[in-house]
């Protein structure tokens, strides 16, 4: 995928990048359905872009063939006039896309997954910079309710969460990790259906994202949590794994010249192979017994999914 992932890693380095464009290039090239949704928020603007390829038994043909939603999590691609060029935090965008230009082609191919495939970003290259340890965070224009609700698909049978994952010192290996699968509140066990296909698509040992509670919560509750990775979460009844693209380093989401496309390649391509194996049912992020016994158990965990009590 490094050809696509070049082609929207040179679209998106540009002070003019936006959604008309990009949303342009992936319908010629054969993306069945294509939008994009201007919206403005307290820091300036941004564009929402969904791209959904129609698989060859998915969608409205079967209902017992899941969809696969791919979600490029990031603040902003560039945090012009501070800094010039691309910043790390761009990388789920360039994934996210390069995803759907790939399937795109393969499409117009005559190659179709079996089940549908949503993809969801946005794009702003304009966005502000805000404060975290142990480096600087990108902010963005737009809040995380509203990115949740342009993103997170009510169609999305499960979801994919890829998000430059850099600015932290828990993981310190330069590529890609998953988190364990995450689902109504719950932190489940990792699913060895994605361990397989990242070991298969990469020829190494799989990485695992360690996440805590809080990680898991809405932002707004003042929690620390390592980015937005699994933000979608709170916003779905659908299973949620993190794809996570780091560095051995703690590099801040507005650094440029940190985005490495062989790493940003890496992670669309398992995204790739995890929704062909998802649409032919040879993947399953959780075990769905397993699921219903912990909240037999335990009950529900749904209020991780909101803000939390206020303070009385």
């Amino acid at each position: 995928m490094l050809k696509q992932v070049m082609e929207i890693h040179e679209l998106l380095d540009s002070p003019r990048a936006g959604g008309g464009e990009v949303g342009d290039l992936i319908r010629k090239r054969g993306a069945d359905e294509v939008t994009v949704r201007r919206i403005e928020g307290a820091r300036g603007a941004t564009d929402f872009i969904k791209v959904r390829i129609k698989g060859s038994a998915g969608g409205a043909k079967s209902a017992q063939v899941p969809t696969v939603g791919i979600i490029g999590r990031l603040g902003g691609i560039g945090a012009r006039p501070e800094r010039v060029g691309l910043v790390s935090d761009a990388d789920g965008a360039v994934a996210a896309l390069s995803c759907a230009l790939k399937l795109a082609d393969m499409a117009s191919a005559g190659d179709r997954l079996h089940g549908d495939v949503i993809i969801c970003t946005h794009i702003c290259p304009d966005a502000p910079t805000q404060p975290h340890d142990p480096v600087p965070f990108m902010g963005s224009p737009v809040d995380m309710a509203i990115m949740n609700e342009q993103e997170v698909d009510p169609a999305m049978s499960v979801i994919l969460s890829i998000d430059a994952t850099k600015g932290n010192r828990v993981l310190n290996r330069r590529g890609f990790a998953i988190s364990p699968t995450v689902k109504e509140g719950y932190i489940l066990r990792v699913s060895e259906d994605l361990l397989d296909i990242m070991t298969w698509s990469t020829g190494l040992a799989p990485v695992v994202l360690p996440i805590t509670m809080q990680d898991i919560t809405p932002y707004g509750n003042g929690l620390f949590h390592v980015n937005s990775i699994l933000q979608p979460c709170t916003a779905t009844s659908a299973p949620v794994v993190g794809v996570a693209i780091t560095a051995e380093t703690a590099v801040p989401g507005c650094g440029t010249g940190a985005s490495r496309e062989t790493d940003i390649e890496e992670a669309a391509r398992f995204c790739l192979e995890v929704a062909k194996a998802v649409g032919d049912g040879s993947c399953r992020f959780h075990d769905d017994q397993e699921f219903q016994r912990i909240v037999s158990l335990y009950g529900p965990m749904h209020h991780l999914q909101t803000p939390g009590r206020t303070a009385s």
